[in-house]
């Protein structure tokens, strides 16, 4: 008698503030005696950088052991490499919000040459848009200015000095030229249209021959990976919960913090398993 294998579900999560997540970001807003224990699960200059609690930690280890787990990120790929998450090895990651598929932890050259074709010809190119910021951005409030993979570039600020004004001033120059921002904490991305978590979650769902995508995130750049994937969850913290954001089959959580990172976790279990 033959046995057939049922239909992979692929399951795409962003990582910073929806699976891991810095100290100040977990949330803990109990009595100290009643905290979740925590696993560190990236260290960076030395020090403990982010976490999962205990319980998140296992619930991955499951998802990660029954579904086409995708680390799916707006992290370079060395960024990405510094976070030990807990369960299998995945056989895939999407890094620079799409912009590298890695395949056993090795960028995907074919991947990579499709994308900078589609930025090339459809986008203002990085060295403009870097100008742009340049001139514009106020030292008062500017703390670094970065490039990640060649491909986009992003902000850190000093939040409570930065005007609101021109970062939405920002948004409508850049949608101008292909290219699309999102604020994220005390970081601000400038990153190009054609450069989505969504692109790259399809293609790893042809190779891996998922029938069914699951998918999670809370910043805007994690909306068209929402939107793309067959069920979604959003944290109740982020710039998605932050907008009210919505969608018939992404599911808004309540759950803040770290504890939305253990729902989410429980919701991808429970969906696969369906």
């Amino acid at each position: 008698m033959s046995v057939t294998s049922s239909p992979a579900t692929l399951v795409a999560s962003d990582l910073d503030r929806t699976l891991i997540y810095s100290a100040a970001a977990l949330g803990l807003a109990m009595p100290d005696a009643e905290a979740p224990r925590l696993l560190c699960v990236e260290v960076y200059g030395h020090k403990p950088l982010s976490y999962m609690t205990e319980t998140a930690a296992a619930l991955l280890t499951e998802v990660a052991g029954s579904t086409v787990f995708v680390p799916t990120t707006t992290r370079t790929r060395e960024q990405y490499h510094r976070i030990h998450l807990p369960g299998p090895a995945p056989r895939y990651a999407i890094c620079a919000n799409g912009g590298h598929i890695l395949v056993d932890g090795v960028s995907d050259r074919d991947w990579q040459r499709q994308v900078e074709t589609r930025i090339a010809e459809e986008c203002a190119p990085l060295t403009e848009i870097r100008a742009h910021l340049a001139t514009t951005a106020d030292p008062a409030w500017l703390l670094k200015d970065r490039v990640a993979e060649d491909l986009f570039a992003y902000l850190v600020v000093e939040r409570s000095l930065l005007p609101e004004e021109w970062v939405k001033e920002l948004a409508v120059w850049a949608q101008e030229r292909g290219w699309t921002v999102s604020l994220q904490g005390r970081k601000i991305y400038a990153v190009p249209a054609p450069l989505t978590k969504s692109a790259a979650m399809n293609e790893v769902a042809r190779r891996s021959g998922a029938t069914r995508t699951l998918a999670a995130g809370d910043s805007l750049l994690d909306a068209d990976l929402l939107l793309a994937a067959d069920l979604g969850w959003r944290p109740g913290h982020g710039e998605l919960a932050e907008d009210d954001w919505q969608a018939p089959h992404v599911v808004a959580l309540e759950e803040r913090g770290g504890a939305a990172g253990e729902e989410i976790l429980r919701r991808f279990l429970a969906a696969s398993a369906a």
